[in-house]
């Protein structure tokens, strides 16, 4: 059974969602993802057409160990297999590296042989944060050649890590965040720590706080380069062929 799940689109898409029926023959689209934020990267981004049966998350629920990992340290192997065994189709890491700010990479899914495929679902880690991804999650695709479809996409915090705000390791279970980017662009270093517990379901992201310090101060984030206001991300998808 199919979890339930928040998604938030432009009024255009919501209008031409609207109008079609669900997609069911195999095709080919193109999407493309933009970084709307001032100083936040998004890790590796997985992008992904799967049945309408399946979910990567739930706000108000707990987040998956493979969630976790995608949203703790940008490792989206576990979504991978999770999606693998559902016949979904998946693109991973089309920006091949880190998206910076205000960049945008561009990708072909095809689903050709998995018909069924009809819910598009987009997500990655944003940097720096503990727990914070962006979420797009079980859209619908275009049912017609040349039809466009653009969502904007919301951040979501994965409720599994205390937002601490220090530099960590990444990994899943343990505290802080890996360091983003070139040294010194995208976060401080010798943070305190900012005292916070761990939420323990997946919600909108209340964004970070941060201080004004490099080298010191409760923060490893820059409050004045890395606050954000949602959406944070933008998809737009096109159906090229069928």
């Amino acid at each position: 059974m199919k979890t339930s799940f928040i998604k938030t689109i432009t009024l255009a898409a919501a209008v031409a969602t609207s109008a079609v029926s669900i997609n069911t023959q195999a095709a080919e689209y193109s999407i493309t993802i933009t970084n709307l934020t001032r100083g936040i990267y998004f890790t590796p981004i997985l992008v992904t057409a799967h049945p309408d049966s399946a979910s990567l998350f739930a706000a108000g629920e707990t987040a998956s160990t493979s969630l976790q990992a995608m949203a703790e340290g940008g490792d989206i192997s576990g979504l991978v297999a999770d999606l693998q065994a559902v016949s979904a189709t998946s693109v991973e890491n089309p920006a091949q590296g880190l998206l910076a700010p205000g960049a945008y990479t561009t990708t072909t899914l095809n689903t050709d042989g998995s018909p069924g495929n009809t819910q598009l679902s987009v997500v990655a880690m944003m940097l720096p944060t503990n727990d914070g991804f962006i979420g797009l999650n079980s859209a619908y695709l275009p049912t017609q050649v040349g039809q466009t479809m653009t969502y904007d996409v919301n951040a979501y915090d994965a409720g599994t890590e205390a937002n601490d705000e220090v530099r960590g390791s990444g990994a899943p279970g343990e505290p802080g965040f890996p360091a983003p980017g070139p040294v010194g662009e995208a976060s401080g270093m010798n943070g305190t720590g900012i005292n916070a517990s761990v939420e323990g379901s997946v919600h909108i992201h209340r964004n970070v706080l941060g201080d004004f310090s490099a080298t010191e101060g409760v923060s490893d984030i820059d409050a004045t380069v890395h606050r954000w206001l949602n959406p944070v991300a933008r998809v737009t998808v096109e159906l090229v062929s069928e």
